[in-house]
């Protein structure tokens, strides 16, 4: 996985604050957004970057990897306390003229056998097919009010040749030369025995005598399938969204794994989220702030009307009830908050109408500020 500077990316230094990181990526979201740039691909592509670096950079424990391990750390299936552990050893064995290298792919994948975690020799029964994970780019609004939609990858299927035996009818097991029939497989040497399941027999020990034509004798093939899945209202990054069924096919009968959605949620220029609860900033003039008006507010459930209560202040919040993330199951509706804004004219004002308003103000505006 190639590395990706996300403090580049956003514009700030790597010691940032989490609010120096949300500004950064609000500014550039308004900027890049698709809804602001239709049809421009190279912006939709930069708006991707910088939803994914604030994505991680937003994130405390994502971001924690990220800058202990760079993009490598992010990956489905790393283990951090493995590769600090492999890292101790690779400096041990370094200094002590060892073998060096280490390469933080090799901690993702079949070495879930690291440090004995493995399936056993022994393990001759059915064996459940592992879990698969699969990230999905969704838009903001979309995660808001839930949807349906497909998803086509990549995965190991029983094979319909050999019914998932890996062996041709009538043909007899034998040893695996691979493990030499432990089950297990060495992959380094030194102070910390490392091994992992031996990937040629998945740890049993044996391989069919006559392996499968169609799948070499693993009895699973790698196959392109569809699958349809709901995301449900209110999908938040990092929480994974479950698909029974879906993920690697079992070996000798075993159960199919699951398939796990890692949503990741394209950024929108307009509304915040905070759990179930919307933000948005509603600009406003001095006139309606004075008088109060009624304005026609956006939410992700289609426009309302919102009435501006007179001598409203910039920074005052009104909330819309059951305006932000819609209920779902035994999860509430969430709530919709204005940030009222005024906003002062840009054009030419009379100075005989600035004097009149600044007239109007009974108080220092600024009192609160003194020391």
């Amino acid at each position: 996985m190639a590395d990706r500077d996300y403090y580049q990316i956003l514009g700030v230094d790597r010691g940032a604050s989490q609010e120096q990181i949300r500004k950064a990526y609000r500014k550039l979201a308004r900027k890049y957004h698709p809804d602001i740039n239709p049809g421009n691909k190279e912006a939709e592509n930069k708006f991707k970057d910088i939803s994914n670096a604030y994505d991680v950079l937003s994130d405390p424990e994502k971001r924690k990897l990220y800058d202990e391990f760079g993009t490598a750390g992010l990956a489905p299936g790393f283990d951090a306390e493995k590769a600090r552990t492999y890292q101790q050893w690779q400096e041990q064995a370094g200094r002590s003229g060892g073998p060096s290298g280490f390469d933080f792919g090799d901690f993702f994948g079949d070495l879930g056998g690291l440090f004995g975690t493995g399936r056993r020799a022994s393990e001759t029964g059915p064996i459940p097919g592992g879990d698969i994970e699969a990230p999905l780019d969704i838009d903001f609004l979309d995660t808001v009010r839930g949807f349906q939609t497909t998803l086509t990858l990549q995965r190991p299927v029983s094979c319909e040749s050999c019914s998932g035996s890996g062996s041709r009818p009538g043909s007899v097991p034998r040893t695996c030369p691979e493990c030499r029939g432990t089950g297990r497989k060495s992959v380094a040497q030194g102070p910390i025995q490392i091994r992992q399941t031996c990937p040629r027999c998945m740890g049993t020990g044996r391989l069919p005598g006559d392996p499968c034509a169609v799948c070499g004798g693993t009895g699973r093939v790698v196959r392109p399938d569809t699958i349809k899945v709901n995301i449900p209202p209110g999908a938040e990054p990092g929480r994974r969204i479950r698909v029974r069924g879906k993920g690697e096919a079992g070996l000798r009968g075993g159960p199919a794994g699951d398939l796990y959605i890692l949503p990741r949620i394209r950024p929108h220029p307009i509304f915040t989220r905070s759990g179930r609860d919307l933000t948005m900033d509603l600009p406003m003039t001095l006139g309606e702030a004075v008088r109060g008006a009624t304005v026609e507010v956006p939410t992700p459930s289609g426009a309302v009307k919102v009435k501006i209560p007179p001598g409203s202040q910039s920074g005052q919040r009104l909330r819309i009830k059951g305006k932000g993330i819609p209920a779902y199951g035994s999860r509430p509706a969430g709530d919709l908050y204005l940030s009222l804004m005024i906003r002062a004219p840009k054009g030419k004002v009379s100075q005989d109408l600035v004097e009149k308003i600044d007239a109007a103000y009974t108080e220092d505006v600024r009192k609160n500020l003194r020391l």
